[in-house]
């Protein structure tokens, strides 16, 4: 009974230490500048505008574009989170997660024409390798009377699959959909692991020593 602790806590300490085996990443685009490729916003540099928004290992191609309402506007509302959203301007807008996502992709969009495949998870950065899965969308973006934008309804969507991804497309129906607080589940990363295997390993050589002796 006091190896099934010993092995509960090691395995507690190890994931309480390791940050990428935390069940979900936001990236909800705030700070971002409109207009600009989101870029390298959320990976340790910057929009193409020059704003940064911290390190979550998380990229995106040049299509991928940060989007805030101004005098021109606005563009949208009631978003989950009210300051800047991210639309596609190309075919090409890919999200890349160099370190891999598993599990579930989820996210918030607001659609103005329906389309087959818009967003499509891949087992290899930039669209490439298996496609995991994929979303298709219904016209929602003023489901519900809503009137005071062009995407003024949100709805949140989620896709479970199997296997690791690396990048999403975002490109499928580009210009006519709205996205925000894109949820994604990050897989351990490899010393974390080994130091569960090496901790856990430890505690069965030390009871199978107690037990010989």
């Amino acid at each position: 009974m006091k190896l099934v602790y010993n092995l509960a806590a090691v395995t507690a300490a190890v994931l309480l230490s390791a940050p990428a085996f935390a069940a979900g990443t936001v990236i909800d685009f705030e700070g971002a500048t409109s207009f600009a490729s989101v870029a390298d916003f959320y990976n340790g540099g910057t929009d193409s505008a020059g704003a940064s928004g911290g390190d979550l290992g998380v990229s995106f191609t040049g299509g991928a574009l940060a989007l805030s309402n101004d005098v021109l506007g606005p563009y949208f509302s009631n978003a989950p989170t009210p300051g800047t959203v991210m639309f596609a301007s190309d075919a090409d807008a890919i999200m890349n997660v160099s370190k891999g996502f598993s599990g579930e992709l989820a996210f918030y969009y607001s659609a103005a024409t329906p389309a087959f495949d818009v967003v499509t998870i891949y087992s290899g950065l930039n669209g490439s390798g298996t496609k995991l899965g994929s979303f298709s969308l219904n016209t929602n973006a003023q489901l519900g009377g809503c009137s005071d934008a062009g995407w003024c309804n949100w709805q949140r969507i989620a896709l479970t699959f199997a296997g690791t991804a690396q990048s999403v497309s975002f490109g499928g129906n580009a210009g006519n959909v709205a996205f925000d607080n894109i949820t994604i589940s990050a897989v351990p990363e490899p010393q974390a692991a080994a130091m569960l295997m090496l901790g856990l390993a430890g505690l069965l050589l030390g009871s199978r020593r107690r037990r010989e002796d």
